[in-house]
């Protein structure tokens, strides 16, 4: 019988990506996928941590507590050098917390752009960072973190992925990250890192 794990976000966009990238690794490990939207009576979990790696261990701790499943959490954001790495942590609030899904991602866009107007192509370097974690109702757990560098660029461009992908444009490529296949992003993104650098604690710990 495959064992249930959480994903724990409702982040459509996300749960999309994160299926696809543990696809070939969950028939492996018999694994069924689930979003914890997908799940009833799960509170919201407040992401007050100041680091990626904290709020990823409380949404991991706090979905494995309610469902009594394991959970998968992740928690990541946009860090650009010339702002000191910001919007980081806050990078999916940062034009505020009216706003939800679509509409949220292309106002988070707006600022920022705005906020780079006056900066230079040479100075626009940023990066992708991504913690996940893995939390057991029995207390175990794990960490893996991944990371993809590059620049903001200054109009959005392509249709693909969520978030800030249609800004980012990684290190040696011409194209955003919302100009490339789901293949290609996943191979290459700061989640598609962190959650195959998290492979082996699920075989550990779950296999």
């Amino acid at each position: 019988m495959a064992t249930r794990v959480v994903l724990a976000t409702r982040n459509a966009g996300k749960v999309h990506e994160l299926r696809q990238i543990l696809a070939e690794h969950a028939a492996d490990l018999d694994l069924e996928i689930v979003s914890v939207a997908d799940l009833n009576g799960v509170p919201e979990v407040a992401e007050t941590a100041v680091t990626f790696e904290g709020n990823s261990w409380l949404k991991a701790e706090a979905v494995a507590s309610a469902t009594g499943l394991p959970a998968l959490a992740d928690d990541s954001g946009l860090c650009v050098d010339v702002l000191g790495g910001s919007p980081g942590i806050f990078s999916a609030r940062w034009a505020g917390t009216d706003l939800d899904g679509t509409e949220r991602d292309r106002a988070n866009v707006r600022l920022l752009l705005a906020q780079l107007g006056d900066v230079p192509d040479e100075h626009r370097a940023a990066r992708f960072r991504c913690a996940a974690v893995l939390a057991l109702p029995d207390g175990r757990s794990a960490v893996a973190e991944g990371h993809v560098t590059g620049t903001v660029v200054r109009e959005p461009a392509g249709d693909n992925g969520f978030g800030y992908d249609p800004i980012f444009r990684p290190d040696g490529d011409q194209r955003t990250l919302a100009q490339h296949s789901d293949e290609e992003k996943n191979a290459i993104s700061h989640r598609g890192a962190a959650f195959r650098a998290m492979v082996p604690h699920l075989r550990e710990l779950l296999g």
